[in-house]
């Protein structure tokens, strides 16, 4: 599917008909042209290199999964890799690769899954706000920060799953819960992962000569950055809380072991003198007490009696019961 929105000072932004495509970008009417592609039909995606004529290395990335984002410079346009968040299968965090093509007054935006920032970016633009209509880097840094504002609530969810995981932990820690911190470290590191690398290249953005960023553009780049700061330092200190949360979960379970093992033991240690004098009795000589005494079968069992009194007198004296 291809959304192409331009603008023009005479009629501000408008959604044009795709099957104008080819006429009407070129037209010098406009002063700004966005072309998104969400996952396009193979005749939409050759648009990218018979009309844009973009290097078949960008066109590449475009369709094999880029490992990090990166930026590269082509002079007269620069291409980007940079990953949006969204909710895989089962709820998972998962990152959404959006791929943008930047020149002087265009933007081309290229990504498989649908993008609520993308959508957001395009319904600020059709409201004509004044922040979207000084250029192709700014149309730019609006995608970008809506973007790296969905990562926000992202965040909720981790702190709100997180709180969840310390309850369980110390209500009732099960086989289950440890899959669910495993789990959530992995998530925590995908967002790790896919923030750090997208903090240089907002660096390079505010700061590089790229000849279609202006130096008025930087500084709008710059609080994006900070932005992405913030959810790294949140990212690191999720990270920690899980690894806390982890050693707790251990320590319960190997507590729960030892009050296991405890009661165990105390069963062995109270059988062990009954065992023992049961085996002597079973060795059957001539004067054992049910054989050639009246009353020795009742006597051992008022002795056995006075032991198990005795063990647990002590237990309870030694703080074990």
């Amino acid at each position: 599917m291809i959304t192409v929105i331009a603008y023009s000072k005479e009629h501000g932004y408008h959604l044009l008909d795709k099957t104008e495509l080819l006429p009407r970008v070129s037209d010098e009417k406009h002063d700004l042209v966005w072309i998104d592609f969400e996952a396009p039909l193979p005749d939409e995606f050759a648009l990218l290199s018979s009309y844009f004529n973009f290097h078949p290395l960008a066109i590449e990335d475009c369709v094999t999964e880029t490992l990090l984002p990166k930026v590269d410079d082509f002079g007269d346009y620069i291409f980007l890799v940079l990953y949006g968040a969204r909710w895989g299968v089962e709820g998972r965090f998962a990152t959404n690769e959006i791929n943008f093509f930047l020149g002087p007054n265009y933007m081309v935006t290229y990504h498989d899954f649908p993008s609520r920032s993308v959508k957001q970016a395009m319904e600020r633009c059709l409201k004509n706000l004044p922040t979207t209509i000084r250029g192709a880097d700014f149309l730019l840094h609006e995608v970008l920060d809506c973007m790296v504002d969905d990562y926000f609530p992202v965040l909720d969810r981790f702190e709100k799953a997180m709180e969840e995981l310390e309850m369980e932990v110390f209500a009732n820690p099960k086989k289950a819960t440890l899959n669910k911190i495993v789990m959530l470290k992995k998530e925590v590191m995908l967002l790790r992962r896919s923030i750090l690398p997208q903090q240089e290249i907002l660096n390079r953005l505010s700061r590089d000569n790229f000849a279609v960023i202006s130096a008025k553009t930087g500084v709008y780049y710059r609080d994006i950055y900070d932005h992405l700061a913030r959810i790294s330092e949140m990212a690191d200190s999720y990270q920690d809380q899980l690894g806390g949360t982890l050693e707790v979960y251990l320590s319960a379970v190997s507590n729960r072991l030892n009050e296991v093992m405890k009661v165990l033991t105390m069963f062995t240690a109270t059988l062990m003198p009954l065992t023992l004098i049961t085996g002597i009795y079973g060795m059957n000589f001539d004067n054992m007490p049910e054989l050639r005494s009246r009353f020795g079968y009742f006597g051992v069992l008022g002795v056995m009696g006075v032991i198990l009194i005795g063990e647990f007198i002590y237990f309870r004296k030694k703080k074990w019961l």
